[in-house]
């Protein structure tokens, strides 16, 4: 078959000759003897013929069509250049006057019309059945190929087959299929069968040994797509997914090279925040924006967006130059001249260079990203954590203030709420600067609060994933810990739509949705790598860490709750705060961590955060809390 393709250009053609031969002498034979061949078709007019047929089968281009893909319109063709052949043939060799009657002119092109279309579907069939042969051996080398069950029989798995079955090279071999409508049970899809629906993976894939799942479903919702995906990861196979379904259009000519593992992220995703566009658009557009920790994982997503809304500037301000250098260059990739970027390398701890920087840029809207968020080192080092998140955060405030900004939004965390460990302390100070703020200056201040965010830097995700590709162990503090988990757009988007609709001295919280066991997130991580949890990755429990708590809330005791115009973002109540009582004890603060001494910062930290305290104290709360509201954390934060 590798020769047929090879030569198919002179086969054909040598083909054709020879059927135009054929057809002439079969044409000689039905006219009987008073038309022999030697009488009336001499070697010229036979060479007249052949050349006059390979010149109308060339000019419509009859050798130039791939015939393993040919339609009835490709046939056609064949009996069109026959037709013209034949006409330019009686044309031809009446001027020359040799005189051939006209039914050896209809004779022939019946017959090799005929012939033509006859031998053209002979090849067709021979390259298919060439390509028929050549997968029947390579089922001698299926053995190294992974056995996979696809998730879908809709267009995107009849796209994926047809990838699969057409390069050699690929690694699955496609058992049978699933998908839970009807009237697709029993039937088959490029020669694979739907063996059941969603439910029945795990039997089937331990029915037929199966090692990979495919997700190949484009048009679905988010939390349909999570309860198929969780069903997967009770099997012990490795399950991937074809790229989204933009991706998806884009790539469709190469889709194989395109399947992605499946993260938890799909796992844990929730339908996303409808936010209005336009009002962003009219929040952002048309004015100077300064991010500052820019470079990190939600301050970068942060420029990302904000760079879609066509800010008039945007000002990426970061300590970390290969962060904030990382996020330039992508951003001048994406725009070019289109979008007024600058980058300044400094510390919101600097306030006489970020003044410099206010005074250069005259920032209208501020996005302050910028904090130390590592909860163990901060517990090491309380009087650094005070110096850039507290000093920090006051150094920006004010200096947005003096220089009329806008609006200031502050990036907080749900560790600000009943705090146990420094780094929860000094966020919630933060907060409190900015509702003080508020009172006292014509900049809208406002904070906005939410969850672990799902691969950021120091997120639990990418250690889990590195320590199982290191064979494990996964090590997770405390068997009954939970958090709740957030994207890194929805966060962004969240922080973006709180400068958008603020008034001033808000803090917006985002209904995060349920809480996850974080030795249930180790377990899923472990079974979508295609690993036995116990057996082939072991989970190790370490105890909890400095300052760390089991539950964390997202609301004071206090505060009250607000809806919003979108229903997934609420905002708590502003709260009384001291102004002069706030500041006195902010000073000394500041000079005990100018004077690095660790003890007396985390003293004057409880002093200013009366909610402050030691995570034994809070997880006694916390459980009696739990047990009060019989284990429903959303209604216990949210209610």
């Amino acid at each position: 078959m590798e020769i047929v393709k090879k030569y198919r250009y002179a086969i054909l053609m040598g083909m054709d000759i020879l059927q135009v031969i054929i057809s002439c002498f079969l044409v000689s034979l039905f006219l009987g003897s008073s038309f022999a061949i030697t009488a009336n078709l001499s070697l010229s007019i036979f060479a007249v013929i052949v050349i006059v047929h390979v010149f109308c089968f060339k000019t419509f281009h009859l050798y130039k069509i791939i015939w393993r893909y040919a339609t009835v319109r490709q046939l056609m063709k064949c009996a069109f250049s026959e037709f013209v052949a034949e006409t330019i043939l009686y044309l031809l060799l009446a001027v020359c006057t040799h005189k051939l009657p006209p039914l050896f002119f209809v004779m022939e092109f019946n017959i090799l019309t005929f012939m033509l279309i006859i031998s053209r579907m002979v090849y067709m069939l021979m390259i298919a059945y060439g390509a028929d042969i050549r997968k029947r051996m390579a089922e001698d080398k299926q053995r190294d190929k992974a056995r996979t069950l696809i998730v879908g029989a809709g267009e995107a798995t009849k796209i994926l087959l047809n990838d699969i079955y057409s390069n050699s090279h690929v690694i699955y071999d496609p058992i049978c299929l699933v998908d839970d409508e009807l009237s697709k049970q029993n039937r088959t899809l490029h020669g694979v069968k739907v063996e059941g629906k969603i439910e029945d993976i795990p039997e089937l894939c331990e029915k037929f040994n199966i090692k990979v799942i495919i997700f190949s479903i484009l048009t679905i919702d988010n939390q349909r797509k999570k309860e198929i995906l969780r069903v997967c990861s009770q099997t012990n196979c490795f399950v991937k997914k074809v790229p989204n379904f933009k991706d998806f259009v884009e790539k469709r000519e190469n889709i194989i090279k395109n399947i992605q593992n499946v993260s938890i992220h799909d796992l844990l995703g929730r339908e996303p925040i409808h936010i209005e566009n336009d009002s962003l658009a009219g929040f952002i557009g048309g004015r100077v924006v300064m991010v500052t920790g820019g470079g990190g994982s939600i301050g970068s997503e942060l420029c990302r967006q904000i760079a879609a809304l066509k800010p008039r500037q945007l000002i990426i301000l970061d300590i970390y130059e290969n962060n904030a250098y990382a996020i330039q260059q992508e951003l001048i990739r994406n725009y070019g001249n289109n979008l007024r970027l600058k980058v300044e390398i400094a510390s919101v701890r600097d306030i006489s260079k970020m003044d410099l920087i206010f005074k250069k840029y005259h920032p209208e809207i501020v996005y302050h990203a910028a904090a130390h968020k590592h909860v163990p080192l901060m517990e090491h080092c309380p009087e650094e954590a005070v110096k850039n998140n507290i000093c920090g955060t006051f150094n920006t405030a004010k200096l947005a203030s003096q220089h009329g900004v806008k609006r200031f939004v502050l990036v907080s965390t749900d560790k600000a709420v009943n705090p146990t460990n420094i780094m929860g302390a000094t966020k919630r100070c933060c907060e409190m600067i900015v509702q003080v703020m508020d009172t006292i200056s014509k900049t809208e201040f406002v904070a906005v609060r939410f969850g672990n965010v799902l691969g950021s830097n120091g997120s639990v995700i990418p250690l889990f994933e590195q320590q199982i590709a290191m064979g494990g162990p996964v090590t997770v503090t405390h068997p009954d810990i939970i958090r709740y988990f957030m994207t890194i757009p929805e966060a962004s988007q969240l922080l973006l739509a709180a400068g958008s609709m603020a008034k001033g001295g808000e803090i917006f919280i985002l209904d995060m949705g349920d809480p996850v066991k974080i030795t249930d997130l180790a377990k899923n991580l472990i079974k979508l790598s295609g690993y036995v949890p116990g057996r082939d990755i072991e989970i190790k429990f370490i105890g909890l860490r400095p300052g760390e708590k089991l539950f964390e809330e997202l609301l004071l005791n206090e505060e009250g709750i607000q809806k919003t115009e979108t229903s997934q973002i609420f905002i708590g109540a502003p709260l009384n705060i001291d102004r002069e009582k706030f500041f006195k004890q902010f000073s000394e603060l500041k000079v005990a961590a100018d004077k690095n001494d660790s003890r007396e910062v985390c003293k004057l930290l409880a002093k200013l955060v009366p909610t402050y305290h030691q995570p034994e104290e809070q997880l006694h709360v916390t459980y009696k809390n739990l047990e009060d509201n019989e284990g429903d954390d959303k209604e216990r934060v949210l209610a």
